[in-house]
């Protein structure tokens, strides 16, 4: 009579279970690399003072300089001729507009919705409205005569005051343009309040003239 004889496993079972465990320690470090980096990009994000995030209609990034910070002075050629130094206002509360310029209408309907709405920016406190955007000076000065417009409009051709205010970051056209953005600066020379609309993912060309007085009226570090 033959005897049977009992099956055994060929692979030794404890080094299945080192296995399982080196891989599973793997993969628990690979998910603590990723966490760290998700929270690193969320860390340095820029702030966003909605506070509901992209909950709101009208979304908006602060870049710096920002609020507190000394606004960089600069010198600029004018549609109207000559040169405008932001310093040349010193002791009146002025508002920077950085804008894509040619190429994008709503920007200049938001110009002409600003002179429009003077008596407003006259009762928040603002006393100078100057917008800047590149492109040559010419073009600006014939667009400006095409729409009607009247305000200071300053020519950052090469974008160079643009970058030192970080108002280029925010545009659809990537870094080559400026986006949609507002720097308020008081009458020391500090900027008091600034919102960046153009980013992603709306690229916000326009925004209606309450909605930025609310904004600012919110956010003004004088308020």
């Amino acid at each position: 009579m033959t005897s049977k004889k009992k099956w055994r496993a060929s692979t030794p079972l404890p080094r299945v279970k080192s296995n399982i465990h080196r891989q599973r320690n793997i993969a628990i470090g690979f998910v603590v690399v990723v966490l760290l980096i998700a929270s690193l990009i969320i860390a340095n994000r820029p702030s966003n003072s909605n506070g509901g995030g992209q909950k709101s209609a009208f979304p908006y990034a602060i870049a710096n300089p920002a609020s507190g910070a000394m606004a960089p002075d600069f010198i600029l050629p004018s549609t109207k001729g000559g040169n405008v130094k932001l310093s040349d206002y010193k002791g009146k509360t002025v508002l920077l507009f950085f804008h894509e310029g040619i190429g994008c209408q709503p920007c200049w309907d938001q110009i002409r919705d600003l002179e429009n709405d003077e008596a407003k920016l006259k009762s928040a406190g603002i006393d100078q409205l100057l917008t800047i955007t590149s492109g040559p000076t010419r073009l600006i000065a014939q667009k400006m005569a095409d729409d009607g417009l009247t305000a200071i409009a300053l020519g950052d051709t090469n974008l160079e005051i643009s970058k030192i205010y970080n108002a280029n970051q925010y545009g659809m056209m990537g870094d080559s343009r400026d986006g949609h953005s507002f720097v308020l600066v008081g009458p020391d020379g500090k900027i008091d309040w600034r919102a960046d609309y153009g980013g992603p993912p709306k690229y916000t060309m326009y925004v209606p003239i309450q909605k930025i007085l609310s904004d600012m009226k919110a956010g003004r570090v004088s308020s």
